[in-house]
Parts: C-alpha cells; sequence; structure tokens
C-alpha cells in the first residue's frame, strides 16, 4: 500500500506588498480641507456610477496630508456598499499611511448621513486609533457637492 503524499509544513505563499508611485513625493497633493479631498475624489471618481451605484472610496495620506494614493473598497447597489475595515485598514497599512479620508458617494443625491453612515465612521474611527492610522474625515459625495463628518462634528 503506498502512503499519501505529504504536504511539507514549511510550504507557504510568499506575500510581498509593492508601490509604484506615477509622480515624484514633491508633486504629491496636499490635503488641507475636506474641500481639497473632495476636489481630488471628485476628479478621481467613476462619474459613471456616481449617480448609479454606491461605491466607496479610501484617500491614503502620509504624515504631512499629502495624498499617496486613492483606493476604491467597493461597490454595491443603489442604495448602499460594503464598507469592510479588513479591507480599509489592510490597503492604508500596505501603503504605509498615516492617516486616511473615507468616502462614498449616495447615487440619490441626498447628502443627509444615514444611522449606518454615522456608525461605520464612528467605528472606523476608533479602529484607526487603536492603528495608529488616523480618520481625518468621511466624505459623502454627489454631483452636487458633498457632506464632511470633520467639518460637522461627527469625527
Amino acid at each position: 500500500m503506498k502512503a499519501k503524499s505529504q504536504v511539507s509544513l514549511f510550504q507557504v505563499s510568499e506575500i510581498q506588498v509593492s508601490y509604484y508611485p506615477k509622480f515624484k513625493a514633491s508633486e504629491r497633493p496636499k490635503i488641507s480641507t475636506s474641500q481639497d479631498a473632495y476636489n481630488i475624489l471628485y476628479n478621481n471618481w467613476n462619474l459613471g456610477k456616481l449617480q448609479m451605484q454606491e461605491q466607496f472610496y479610501i484617500l491614503l495620506l502620509n504624515r504631512a496630508n499629502n495624498v499617496i494614493g486613492i483606493s476604491e473598497v467597493s461597490t454595491g447597489g443603489v442604495a448602499g456598499t460594503i464598507c469592510d475595515p479588513k479591507i480599509i485598514f489592510g490597503t492604508a497599512l500596505k501603503a504605509n499611511a498615516s492617516s486616511i479620508i473615507l468616502a462614498h458617494n449616495h447615487p440619490s443625491g441626498n447628502l443627509k448621513p444615514s444611522t449606518q453612515d454615522i456608525q461605520i465612521t464612528r467605528k472606523m474611527a476608533e479602529g484607526g486609533r487603536l492603528l495608529d492610522l488616523f480618520v481625518h474625515d468621511h466624505l459623502i459625495i454627489s454631483s452636487n457637492g458633498y457632506y464632511s463628518f470633520g467639518d460637522e462634528g461627527l469625527i
């Protein structure tokens, strides 16, 4: 009788993290206000989905609040999308971000935050504190403008 092939306990996949910026560090935009964040997010948003499907993005920032990058976290339906803290914080940590700005759109154009929006913002801010990864703001984006949790004192 032949023995079943044994799998080595030492066979593991290697995980690599890479970052390839498209421009010099000195050319990165700086975030000083919620309007700065909105302008960058709106100009990088998939505008074809802005009024059709809810999406969630994060802006990744360095210690000087310069933008390292932008990452799409999820795309959902008309009334919601998934905001998975593991994906958000995993992305931010892999990018060596010092802080982040959360953003999602409301296809309806209504800028009023829902109860779920407020809860996830608080949850993300608490998680960020544990990881020493500051959550500066959470923006709700629409074609009519934006709502800033930071400007309204909700973060």
